[in-house]
């Protein structure tokens, strides 16, 4: 839904220096690039040609149009001739959504036996597209940059990518981010300044009593339960003491009117994402993991413990992954497993895993949860399919938020016939060894937003138009170089501030 109700806008840069042939051929091909773009099949958003520019007024107003037009995402620029640029710096200056510079052609190579002076002023982005990449760069002006033919499909990729993000960076400037209680007792990295993230990120942290929500859940009619239960058994296994008119049947149905509840409650809201804490329970009979667990996979984002970072960041990453397959999940650091070069680390939660990231059928089973007031809780048990992923997260540095993203191998674990919880083991790139120390070195949480269908490219575009700072621990990460950017980046934003 979110991708269908977005577009992103196609301006391309000329002046009217060449006469007016040269500008009917710059719009004949503009279109057509456009057209081509959008019958690829390889864009998740539409692309809309908004017409060539040949003036600082054109541009203005075309960038004021944009900003102004909840269904643009974002502005892709070619510049097919020169294009003067000063005529670009007010629109620019005003403009705040998110922007692609594109560095191509309209023809793929040169014509060597017909090429003169005429196809030589016509077609110009070789040096039109560095005249913008100045002023883009004088400007500070973020953005993603694509070199490529338009045609191929690596470049398409590329924008595909930007595109993903652009949609999730619309959807967090209206995300409405709902805490039933406060962070986990005295926990600092889950906290942060909620005014920065609003006025940086665009998402806005509300709290509500757990109490209010109570009412919800308690309106649901067993009717509606059945209909629930009835829906469990069609995509779970379940336990034998969970099935119906089985000891623990009950928590089951306790668990799926909070499901309801909850799921209402936030629609009411107009809420996104939210977070839980077991230390906030009043008026309710368990700990809502099972809940969380269904809703995250519908694309609520979630945290643990009051984390509402990472609950705006796993909806952030839902967004992006739309349509694409692996699934994603909040996650948490648990325990570690030193074994040599598979050195890994568990990751589970109390119950709060995306059952989309199941290796096989989730089973639901029911069980004490001995911490807070989380009391008897249902849940979805399963483990994570193996693949390749990406941890990320949002840690709020006193002058700055930092974003750090870790590429991990997901791994099959041991049987853990007495856990009975969801969980991953992931090999955080490049071994334990450097990607925990960096990870632990950049300040990073332990909870993280974890995705399969999503790549470091992703979060490095996001980092980009929400304009903070981004670390990334891979395979070419060395703790000694690693400390250096910190040290870099630390002088950067100090001396930033300072000038400012």
């Amino acid at each position: 839904m979110e991708y269908k109700n977005l577009e992103i806008w196609f301006i391309t840069g000329a002046q009217l220096l060449y006469g007016g042939d040269a500008v009917i051929a710059v719009d004949a091909h503009s279109n057509e690039m456009v057209k081509g773009l959008n019958n690829s099949g390889n864009l998740p958003l539409k692309v809309v040609y908004k017409g060539t520019v040949n003036s600082s007024a054109e541009v203005a107003k075309t960038f004021a149009d944009a900003n102004n037009d909840e269904r643009c995402a974002g502005v892709i620029t070619w510049m097919h001739t020169f294009s003067p640029a000063k005529m670009w710096i007010h629109g620019l200056k005003d403009y705040k959504k998110p922007l692609l510079h594109l560095h191509t052609q309209y023809n793929e190579q040169i014509p060597w036996n017909e090429i003169d002076m005429d196809f030589m002023n016509l077609n110009q982005s070789a040096h039109g597209d560095r005249e913008f990449g100045f002023i883009t760069s004088r400007l500070r002006k973020p953005r993603k940059i694509v070199v490529g033919y338009w045609k191929d499909k690596s470049t398409q990729e590329k924008m595909a990518v930007w595109m993903r993000v652009c949609a999730a960076w619309a959807d967090a400037q209206n995300m409405r981010i709902i805490r039933f209680g406060d962070n986990m007792n005295n926990v600092a990295v889950t906290d942060g300044d909620k005014v920065e993230a609003e006025i940086r990120l665009g998402y806005h942290v509300d709290n509500a009593p757990i109490a209010t929500l109570v009412p919800y859940v308690e309106a649901v009619t067993e009717a509606e339960i059945d209909a629930l239960i009835a829906e469990y058994e069609k995509l779970y296994d379940f336990a034998a003491n969970c099935k119906k008119g089985a000891e623990k049947h009950q928590f089951v149905r306790d668990a799926a009117a909070q499901e309801i509840g909850l799921r209402r409650f936030l629609e009411d809201k107009g809420a996104k994402a939210f977070t839980t804490s077991f230390d906030e329970l009043e008026g309710m009979k368990q700990l809502m993991g099972f809940a969380s667990q269904r809703l995250m996979a519908e694309g609520y984002g979630f945290g643990a413990e009051g984390d509402w970072k990472t609950a705006a960041l796993v909806r952030t990453m839902w967004i992006m992954g739309q349509g694409l397959p692996g699934g994603q999940s909040f996650l948490e650091d648990y325990t570690l497993n030193f074994n040599g070069a598979n050195s890994s680390i568990l990751q589970a939660h109390m119950l709060e895993i995306n059952p989309e990231i199941a290796a096989k059928k989730p089973r639901i089973e029911v069980h004490f949860l001995g911490i807070g007031d989380a009391r008897t809780c249902a849940r979805l048990v399963f483990q994570a399919h193996p693949g390749e992923g990406i941890a990320a997260t949002i840690v709020d540095m006193g002058n700055r938020f930092r974003m750090i993203v870790n590429q991990v191998d997901v791994i099959k674990p041991q049987p853990l016939p007495k856990l009975p919880v969801a969980c991953a083991l992931w090999k955080p790139q490049p071994n334990l060894e450097v990607g925990a120390g960096a990870w632990i070195l950049a300040g990073g949480t332990h909870h993280s937003s974890f995705s399969y269908a999503l790549t470091v490219e992703h979060i490095e575009d996001y980092a980009e138009i929400a304009n903070i700072e981004l670390l990334i621990i891979d395979n070419n990460t060395t703790i000694r170089s690693f400390k250096q950017d910190i040290r870099n980046n630390e002088m950067y934003y100090f001396l930033n501030k300072a000038l400012s």
